[in-house]
């Protein structure tokens, strides 16, 4: 059939109409798709809940009174929702003296506090904070379909906060435990606990960071999951339903959630808890060394390059640290071959290796790297700081250093065997460079860019030999401490 020109026209707008909605609904439906999918990506922790819920436990601990205190307004405010919105009182609220009650108060047993664990194995072994059970007379732990049990405290390590508590029972559902290492910042992260002993509570959040240092002996993971007083010891879960973490501490200005949540990593609480379970108590390597952080500009003027390593602040007399050679000054760049990025890596690496380990240390010093042999000691109670030398009188200070605003005397024999050292120069008074760069009257430098001083004459020797409008390090000793101090001309 032979077709006009205006046929022709038709034909292909009708296609071209035809080819366009098709193209508008493949579009709305690729849309669609992708909103399902989306949809689908959002986590969804029912299934994770039902899995692990049934491991997690809610802890009690009693004591015996001796007398009754008020909580205060703030308690009783709490008191009051709870006894408006639930029909109950705040839960573990301290029980009130009955004036009924024959028996001396000191005879009672009162709640003491609440927390959370996790089971661990099927026989009863239970994972909580250590803080949640100490100075506790009685330990109970309630599982999540309603059986309570008397636990015995297994052991408690305050240093990482972890104990391990046993109940007697069997066939008990464990967790799984997860790879920390394999942990990422964002990832989803869920925690089931007892906040205000609210049993079996469901909290869920992110990883918003890990190696997160507080200034415990341990790197947390920190998260923005919601956590309160009574999560402690309770378990942090990933998606595939292990524990990765114990939550253990949060960061608040107001006692309750701000967004900021610290859970102990779950590789380093298996190691203390198997040492609990195996002899109830936890053995740390020592070596005896007092550290701080390498600073960027103390690294680059002593030739270490990029910041890293620990620092030897101090060396405690008798130690395995000086049997081995270190002395203060040194910095501490790994253990046995494992890298030591920052000061707090060292004593957790030497606390993980066991006493009596013959290790390797390998230091940077004056310049060069060395290796040293130190066989680690094991973690004892806390020595007290020895006194900080005083000034000898008799020895009159001889002005020198003058360019960098330093008056200097030589060490009498006294404060050498005090400080334990060899030689060095002692600083009589500051000024100009050197006061603002932090030295103070009563320093001892003991090193001038990387060369040992050991009197007034050897510091005017090498002193003579530096360019005095480039900045120099000095190696200096502060009583029992030693640091790096940066002197920069024309600051």
């Amino acid at each position: 059939m032979k077709l006009s020109k205006r046929n022709l026209v038709s034909v292909f707008l009708l296609a071209l109409s035809v080819g366009t909605a098709n193209l508008a609904l493949g579009l709305a439906s690729a849309h669609a798709q992708s909103g399902v999918a989306s949809a689908r990506a959002l986590p969804d922790f029912a299934d994770l809940v039902e899995q692990v819920g049934p491991s997690v436990v809610n802890i009690r601990t009693l004591e015996k009174s001796r007398s009754a205190s008020g909580g205060g307004a703030a308690e009783d405010e709490m008191q009051e929702f709870f006894r408006r919105f639930f029909g109950v009182p705040l839960p573990n609220a301290p029980r009130q003296p009955g004036p009924r009650s024959g028996r001396p108060q000191e005879e009672d047993a009162r709640p003491r506090g609440v927390g959370s664990g996790f089971i661990l194995s099927a026989d009863g072994y239970i994972m909580t904070n250590a803080h949640v059970v100490e100075d506790a007379d009685e330990v109970l732990v309630t599982l999540t379909d309603k059986r309570e049990f008397k636990a015995r405290i297994v052991g408690a390590d305050k240093r990482t906060d972890v104990a391990l508590v046993k109940i007697e029972s069997s066939g008990l559902p464990a967790v799984k435990i997860g790879d920390v290492g394999r942990l990422r910042a964002g990832e989803w992260v869920v925690a089931i606990g007892s906040p205000f002993g609210l049993d079996n509570t469901v909290t869920a959040g992110i990883v918003s960071a890990k190696q997160r240092d507080t200034g415990e002996y341990l790197p947390f993971i920190q998260t923005d999951v919601a956590i309160n007083p009574g999560n402690s010891g309770g378990p942090l879960i990933n998606l595939r339903g292990e524990v990765v973490g114990i939550n253990s501490q949060i960061y608040s200005r107001s006692g309750g959630y701000m967004g900021i949540a610290f859970a102990i990593p779950i590789d380093e609480a298996m190691r203390v808890g198997e040492q609990l379970k195996s002899s109830g108590r936890v053995t740390r390597g020592r070596i005896g060394v007092q550290i701080d952080q390498v600073s960027k500009d103390i690294a680059e003027s002593i030739g270490l390059g990029r910041p890293h390593g620990a620092l030897v602040r101090g060396v405690e007399s008798g130690s395995p640290a000086e049997k081995g050679g270190l002395e203060a000054g040194d910095i501490i760049t790994k253990l046995d071959g494992r890298n030591i990025e920052k000061a707090s890596d060292l004593p957790r690496l030497v606390g993980n290796t066991k006493p009596g380990t013959r290790s390797t240390l390998t230091v940077f010093r004056r310049g060069k790297t060395q290796e040293l042999v130190v066989t680690i000691g094991e973690v004892e109670g806390e020595k007290q700081a020895r006194k900080v030398p005083e000034r000898d009188d008799k020895n009159r200070p001889n002005p020198t250093g003058q360019a960098w605003g330093l008056t200097l005397s030589d060490l009498s024999d006294t404060q050498k065997k005090e400080l334990r050292i060899k030689g060095g120069v002692r600083i009589e008074a500051v000024s100009d460079i050197a006061a603002r760069s932090g030295l103070r009257e009563g320093d001892v430098i003991v090193q001038v860019a990387n060369n040992e001083i050991g009197s007034l004459k050897d510091f005017e020797a090498i002193a003579s030999r530096l360019d005095r409008g480039k900045p120099v390090h000095l190696l200096i000793r502060r009583g029992e401490w030693a640091q790096f101090i940066l002197l920069k001309p024309g600051r």
